[in-house]
């Protein structure tokens, strides 16, 4: 037993120096950085007090948000049905909601303008009630929620398959419809990847550049900024506005982590 023991530690012990390859990277990157930018500190406190710096910080995460908020509305429904039926051409279904993650972003970002631009299917009857998405915030949404939609999809639906089916069955014995079993069963017991879910696809749209800048290089969103400065004046510049930007994303990543812990919670016994 105690040699077991031994070799399950010893297992964990090789797994974790593999995977610390990964974490070291990372580390790394963000200490060089870190090193780099902290050796002038007037420079970066001027940076991070930069009125369109900020803008651009609040512009990406609101645009963010906007794009989550959109997703739960039309994500959870879908990922409801392919976690609970099978049907013919479920796997077409599914690999079209897997499209976002292998093209490449030029690609993403050329269906998006073909589709919301002014002559654009979808882009020209909204011109026409005085909707825009070409240099508009409602581009910079719609491009976000295209490429971050696999991840909340995929992220729910597997949050939906964690629930046996014959919770909600006993809720219909009871005289529940389909919908209120859903809403009373499943999607509490589901709430936590419904929530990491809104993180990875929040976190996937506020870190997209090329989709966005197709359809929307104004108003600046904080990669198209990094992008702009780095060719306007240079890598000093364009690293310290991303260093501003990696403190917020992470103090807010630190803080939504943590608040996942609780989301569900009551449920875990279940």
């Amino acid at each position: 037993m105690a040699r077991t023991s031994v070799l399950r530690d010893r297992c964990l012990v090789s797994f974790s120096l593999i995977g610390g390859v990964i974490l070291g990277l990372t580390v790394l990157s963000l200490l060089s950085m870190t090193v780099k930018e902290l050796s002038d500190i007037p420079h970066l406190l001027r940076v991070a007090a930069d009125a369109k710096v900020v803008d651009s910080i609040v512009l990406t995460m609101g645009a963010g948000l906007n794009a989550v908020l959109i997703l739960i509305v039309l994500g959870i429904p879908l990922a409801y049905v392919l976690a609970r039926t099978d049907f013919r051409g479920k796997g077409v279904v599914e690999s079209i909601v897997d499209i976002p993650l292998i093209l490449p972003h030029t690609v993403a970002g050329i269906l998006v303008y073909l589709l919301f631009m002014r002559r654009g299917l979808i882009g020209a009857p909204l011109q026409e009630i005085g909707i825009t998405f070409e240099d508009a915030y409602p581009g910079i949404v719609v491009a976000m929620v295209f490429v971050a939609s696999p991840y909340f999809v995929n992220a729910v639906r597997e949050g939906f398959e964690k629930v046996p089916v014959h919770l909600e069955n006993v809720a219909r014995t009871l005289g529940a419809s389909r919908f209120t079993a859903f809403y009373r069963v499943t999607l509490p017991l589901a709430a936590r990847d419904i929530f990491n879910g809104s993180i990875l696809a929040w976190g996937r749209a506020i870190g997209e550049f090329a989709a966005i800048v197709m359809i929307a290089y104004y108003p600046m969103v904080i990669s198209t900024l990094i992008y702009y400065r780095f060719t306007t004046s240079g890598i000093k510049e364009s690293s310290t506005v991303a260093f501003v930007m990696i403190l917020a994303c992470f103090t807010v990543f630190i803080v939504l982590r943590t608040a996942s812990r609780f989301i569900g919670r009551k449920y875990d016994r279940v």
